[in-house]
């Protein structure tokens, strides 16, 4: 069985319980991060030396970094699904699970979410805010093109590419911000709040996580 290292309302633990739920696969998570401690233990270091979470234990065989995980996981238990057949559409799906990391995910979680949850309203910048949520919207247009006539990022199937980019949009639809027209952005999205796994594992409620007065 799977053991799965890290908190529900982690984003990069709720990206791998996503992928383990969809492949189908028997897992046990831990609570560990955050207001949960253990990663500062010896023995969490010898799985992870950053002592950061997601840590996936496949049987004894140790993975970090939540994009390797989904990577690993879905390459050996879901290829033709989660994970594209082809060596080609394989890149291609990598490829939008470093857009996310590199494009995306500086401006939605880097400053707008920290900004919503670990500021509090009277010391948030909101120069900041506004320049993440331009940014944000003029990048999401690019997703919105390669969307156009799809169900998915790759097309008819749920991939890796989704796994990357729709863990974090339920926080992005979720925060006060004005979000731009990105029609098929908006499709997609949607798909995904109709899938089970999702709901249940990136769907989790936020406003915990925030500090007292954000």
């Amino acid at each position: 069985m799977l053991r799965i290292w890290g908190r529900k309302t982690s984003v990069n633990v709720q990206k791998v319980m996503w992928t383990v739920t969809e492949l189908g696969l028997a897992n046990e998570r831990i609570d560990a991060g955050g207001p949960f401690g253990k990663v500062d233990t010896p023995e969490f270091a010898a799985l992870n030396p950053n002592r950061l979470v997601p840590v996936v234990d496949d049987n004894g065989f140790i993975v970090w970094e939540s994009n390797a995980c989904v990577r690993y996981l879905a390459g050996l238990y879901g290829r033709g699904g989660l994970a594209p057949a082809t060596a080609h559409d394989f890149a291609h799906a990598d490829a939008w699970m470093d857009w996310t990391l590199t494009t995306l995910y500086p401006d939605i979680i880097g400053t707008l979410f920290y900004q919503f949850v670990r500021v509090t309203s009277a010391d948030r910048n909101m120069a900041a805010i506004d320049t993440a949520t331009k940014r944000a919207g003029e990048k999401l247009a690019i997703l919105d093109a390669q969307l156009a006539g799809k169900a998915f990022v790759m097309g008819d199937q749920l991939t890796i590419a989704d796994i990357a980019l729709g863990s974090i949009m339920y926080r992005y639809h979720t925060m006060p911000v004005e979000r731009a027209s990105h029609p098929n952005v908006e499709a997609w999205y949607q798909r995904l709040v109709a899938r089970p796994a999702y709901k249940d594992h990136v769907m989790v409620d936020w406003q915990g996580m925030k500090v007292p007065g954000a």
